[in-house]
C-alpha cells in the first residue's frame, strides 16, 4: 500500500523554507539510533528538531511494515473492527495504515512526546481523521482505554526488559479482539516478538499471522522470522537519506494475537527461490520448517510463482 499523497505533500510543505543540511543530520541520526540502539531501553526520537525528520524517513517506513502486517493477518482473521488505539503513536504512522486497510476512523492515538503529538494532529488533519491523540507513557499507569484493534509499532523495542513485558500485559489487556505488534525485522526485533508470543499465549491470546501454529518457534537459534514492505522514496525522502533508488525495502517482524483461535496456514519465510523450471519455497508449517520445490508440471507452480515471502501458501 502506497503512503498517502496527502501525508507527503503536507510533510514536503513543513520541510519548505527550513535548513535541509540541519534535518539531513537529524535522519541520519536517526537511523543510526534504529540500526544501534533499538532494544537498548533508549529512546530513540524525542528531541523536537528530530521529529520533522522522523516524519519524513520514517512514517513511510512504519507506514509500510504495518499495512503489510495487518493486510496479511486479516487474511487469516476476518473478525470486524470498529474501534482503533495506537499506543506509542509517533506521529501516526500506524493509525493511518490501520485506517485504511480496515475503512476503521475512529482512531485513539497514545504518545508520551509532546512535539510527535503536534505534529501527528497537523498530519490527521491532512487527511480529514479526526483522530484523538492522549499524552500518556504506557511505562507509568494503566492503559484506560480499550478497542477493537490495539497497535504497537517499533515501541516496545524502546523500553527495558522488564518495562517490556508490562507494557505486553497492558497492551492485551486493552485489546478487545485484535493485538498487532510490530517491531525492526532485526535478529533483536524478532528475539523480544519471540518472548511476546510466549507471554501472549500464557495469557490465553491465539495466534492470527504469521505463525501458522502456536507451537515452540521451529526456527533454529541462528535464524529469525522477518518479512519485507516495499517502500516507494519521494524526492525529500532519497535527498534525507542520501541514495537515488526510487524505493527502499524495510524488513519488520510481526505478531497478531486474536482472543478466539485461529487456522493458521503455511506462511513462506523467505524470497522464493526461482530456477529454471522450478521453484523453491521456504515454509512455516504446524510440523516445522522446511523448504518445497514446486515443479513446472505441478499443479501448484502458478501459485508458487506468484507468491512471495509473507504469504500463506496451500499445498492442496
Amino acid at each position: 500500500m502506497e503512503f498517502p499523497s496527502e501525508l507527503r505533500f503536507r510533510i514536503e510543505q513543513l520541510f519548505s523554507g527550513r535548513d535541509i543540511k540541519t534535518l539531513t543530520a537529524s535522519a541520519e541520526a536517526i537511523s543510526a539510533r534504529y540500526r544501534s540502539e533499538s532494544g537498548s531501553g533508549k529512546r530513540l526520537v524525542s528531541a523536537g528538531r528530530d521529529v520533522l525528520a522522523y516524519a519524513a524517513v520514517r512514517m513511510p517506513a512504519t507506514f509500510g511494515a504495518v499495512s503489510r502486517a495487518l493486510e496479511l493477518t486479516l487474511e487469516q482473521w476476518t473478525g470486524d473492527i470498529s474501534s482503533i488505539l495506537d499506543v506509542g503513536a509517533g506521529t501516526g504512522a500506524a493509525s493511518h495504515a490501520a485506517e485504511l486497510v480496515t475503512g476503521c476512523d475512529d482512531i485513539t492515538c497514545i504518545e508520551r512526546e509532546k512535539e510527535m503529538i503536534a505534529l501527528g494532529s497537523e498530519l490527521m488533519s491532512a487527511r480529514a481523521l479526526d483522530a484523538q491523540w492522549i499524552q500518556a507513557d504506557i511505562t507509568s499507569g494503566e492503559l484506560t482505554r480499550h478497542a477493537d484493534l490495539v497497535i504497537s509499532s517499533y515501541c516496545l523495542n524502546e523500553l527495558s526488559p522488564s518495562a517490556r513485558k508490562n507494557a505486553l500485559l497492558k497492551l492485551w489487556s486493552a485489546a478487545d479482539k485484535l493485538l498487532l505488534i510490530v517491531e525492526p525485522g532485526t535478529p533483536e526485533g524478532y528475539s523480544q516478538l519471540k518472548a511476546a508470543r510466549e507471554l501472549l499465549l500464557q495469557q490465553g491470546g491465539h495466534i492470527a499471522a504469521p505463525c501458522p501454529h502456536e507451537n515452540s518457534c521451529p526456527l533454529p537459534e541462528d535464524d529469525w522470522c522477518h518479512f519485507t514492505a516495499r517502500v516507494a522514496r519521494s524526492k525529500l525522502h532519497k535527498q534525507l537519506k542520501g541514495g537515488d533508488a526510487p524505493y527502499e525495502d524495510e524488513k519488520f517482524s510481526f505478531l497478531a494475537i486474536v482472543r478466539e483461535p485461529c487456522t493458521g496456514a503455511a506462511r513462506i519465510l523467505r524470497h522464493p527461490k526461482i530456477e529454471s523450471g522450478r521453484i523453491t519455497l521456504r515454509l512455516c508449517m504446524p510440523t516445522g520448517v522446511s523448504d518445497i520445490v514446486v515443479t513446472k508440471k505441478s499443479a501448484l507452480f502458478k501459485a508458487a510463482r506468484k507468491s512471495d515471502c509473507g504469504d500463506t501458501f496451500s499445498q492442496n
